[in-house]
């Protein structure tokens, strides 16, 4: 165990030794692991065929630079693991842990809850209607549709066609044989056959409703198919008016099916996923393909999606998806490989009872389709960013930019700047200033009179303001920024960096030197000179003036009131509250000054006033 400690030291980027041997100590077993910060938070949920070597792979100084895994291991102090016996189980357990507690730094998918489903209720005799809410009563639930008159067309369809109960009767073997219910308007109009009087068996009505499931699925074939035999059995019965309503039912089942678009001539079931990004959000869209015709598309959003890989996204949303509906396909077509892909193919079939090919296509035609779906996403998603900018919510060019430039985990949405003001020493006071999205929040602004540092001391200024800020952050609940500007060079710099180590803060840090507008970055020895006409710096350059100005104009009101409040102090007397009335009625020392012994007795009483004149008069001015 201690060998094993001592090559860690040289092989991995931490020093914390309780860390290293949890690390050391991982079992080469499948299982889910939760990263943890200093306050036990769970900032990532992640799974894995061997624990030991997926976990031991994010602390190597080996592993491939990546913005958002840097940042996030810099926050990790605790590896909290659970083992199972596969890698299927471990699928599970990551998928409900990530829903229960949507860690910081896993990608979160944004379902929309109000597109209805279609119901077949969990009863004896089913019932079919719509609904916006899925209920854990062991119902099946078909959609949600995001085409309304789609969902419509489905559910006329096989109100058309079947006889379905459309009644609310609790209807069970004890109240059929006891004949509590009585039949309704629809036995007679010929529209349900009267199963509440036991006119139609438990076994030939679930016979009917397992057709109505296959056509709301999409898979229409099995049952024209069926309807056909029963067909030319009634016919060859010489049962001609019952063979004429099922030749009907055919004909309207071939009428809805004619409507749907085709996008395959192979008639083959599939579902397509295809999924873009851009910046922090993402889009992907889901195809549900039957019989080469598509019965529905959905789009789902992501957020926290910045650098994240794409077949991790479509590995998070087919957990989601086929963890919450029951029609699997006979293949699944996906945009991007997945990261672990015989985990997801194992339990998809389990849950299937089949085996189910997932793949990326290669063959011309189901590229072309990819392709369509892939557009798909990419309309969802510049519709949502066209919406964002409607409400005033797009980040501007020049942030993201920032991001780029500066190589930062996320685009820094929320920024503050700092800047010390003195005049030798004297009067010093510190500014922070707060952008969003590139523009000035000044309800957030805030001033700071520093009071720990004698003379002109910057950079222990700097030190005293950083720490009070980012202290009170974590008592205010503040948001946290996206990026910290320091008005400085290294040592400033440096200062802050200090700051925020000991307070386990892992915020973006920089220092902007004004004199060739040089970036400093903590841990690079050579500073970043973005172009003067990059956007980046100008957007700097725009906080940086604007902390330098609010700093500027704090110290001159310390100053001018510090000068003003000793030259009346000098008066016998005077003191702060006489000071203020003084002020406040002549408006300033020289009003006060120039004022009479009537104008000031008024205001003060004689005796004072006396003081006043005589001091002033002594003054020779």
């Amino acid at each position: 165990m201690n060998l094993e400690t001592e090559n860690m030291d040289s092989e991995f980027l931490i020093s914390d030794l309780p860390l290293q041997e949890k690390l050391s100590a991982l079992p080469q077993k499948p299982g889910v692991y939760r990263f943890k910060d200093i306050a036990g938070t769970v900032l990532y949920v992640g799974k894995a065929q061997s624990l030991r070597s997926r976990v031991r792979q994010y602390f190597q100084k080996s592993r491939a630079n990546d913005p958002r895994i840097d940042a996030m291991i810099a926050k990790v102090r605790d590896v909290e693991i659970t083992v199972t016996d596969t890698e299927v189980e471990a699928l599970i357990l990551e998928s409900n842990l990530i829903k229960e507690i949507k860690p910081r730094y896993n990608v979160v998918l944004k379902d929309d809850k109000s597109y209805p489903y279609i119901v077949l209720t969990n009863e004896q005799f089913p019932r079919v209607f719509v609904t916006r809410k899925k209920s854990g009563n062991g119902g099946k639930y078909f959609g949600p549709y995001t085409d309304v008159g789609m969902m419509r067309a489905a559910l006329k369809t096989v109100r058309d066609i079947f006889r379905i109960r459309s009644c609310n009767y609790d209807l069970s073997e004890e109240t059929i044989t006891h004949r509590k219910f009585k039949v309704c308007l629809d036995y007679h109009i010929k529209k349900c056959d009267g199963p509440c009087e036991a006119y139609q068996s438990r076994e030939a009505y679930a016979a009917m409703i397992e057709k109505v499931a296959h056509i709301l699925r999409g898979r229409i074939r099995p049952v024209v198919d069926s309807l056909e035999t029963e067909m030319k059995k009634c016919a060859s019965a010489m049962q001609f008016e019952e063979a004429a309503a099922l030749r009907d039912k055919i004909r309207q089942l071939n009428v809805y099916r004619e409507k749907q678009k085709i996008v395959d001539t192979r008639e083959v079931n599939r579902d397509v996923f295809a999924v873009v990004t851009n910046n922090d959000d993402g889009c992907c869209v889901l195809f549900c393909i039957r019989e080469g015709k598509v019965i529905g598309s959905r789009h789902f959003y992501f957020s926290n999606s910045a650098d994240k890989n794409h077949g991790e996204m479509l590995e998070y949303l087919l957990e989601r998806y086929y963890s919450e509906h029951e029609d699997y396909p006979d293949e699944i077509l996906l945009s991007d490989d997945l990261i672990e892909p015989a985990a997801i193919n194992n339990w998809i079939a389990l849950r299937a009872g089949q085996n189910i090919k997932i793949f990326i296509p290669e063959k011309k035609d189901d590229i072309r389709i990819v392709q369509l779906v892939h557009h798909n996403a990419q309309y969802w998603l510049d519709e949502l960013q066209i919406q964002r900018q409607k409400r005033g919510e797009v980040v501007p060019h020049a942030v993201q930019s920032l991001q780029h430039d500066l190589h930062l985990d996320t685009v820094p949405r929320r920024i503050e700047c700092f800047d010390i003001s003195n005049i030798q020493g004297s009067d010093t006071v510190a500014s922070m200033v707060v952008f969003i999205d590139g523009k000035p929040k000044k309800s957030e602004y805030r001033k700071y009179r520093i009071r720990t540092v004698e003379g002109p001391n910057d950079f222990a200024s700097m030190q005293e303001v950083v720490q009070r800020r980012y202290t009170a952050l974590e008592k205010n609940k503040d948001s946290e920024p996206g990026l910290v500007i320091i008005d400085g060079g290294k040592g400033q710099l440096s200062s802050a960096v200090d700051v925020l180590h000991s307070l386990s803060l892992h915020i973006p840090l920089i220092g902007l030197a004004k004199r060739l507008e040089e970036i400093f970055v903590p841990g690079q020895s050579e500073p970043i000179l973005l172009p003067k006409t990059s956007s980046s710096l100008r957007l700097l350059q725009q906080i940086r003036d604007e902390a330098h100005r609010f700093a500027v104009t704090y110290h001159r009101q310390i100053r001018s009131k510090r000068i003003l409040r000793t030259e009346i102090d000098l008066i016998k007397g005077i003191g702060k509250t006489r000071s203020k009335e003084l002020l406040e009625v002549f408006g300033s020392v020289q009003g006060i000054k120039f004022a009479s012994l009537e104008q000031l007795s008024d205001v003060v009483g004689e005796k004072l006033a006396l003081h006043i004149k005589e001091y002033f008069s002594e003054d020779g001015s």
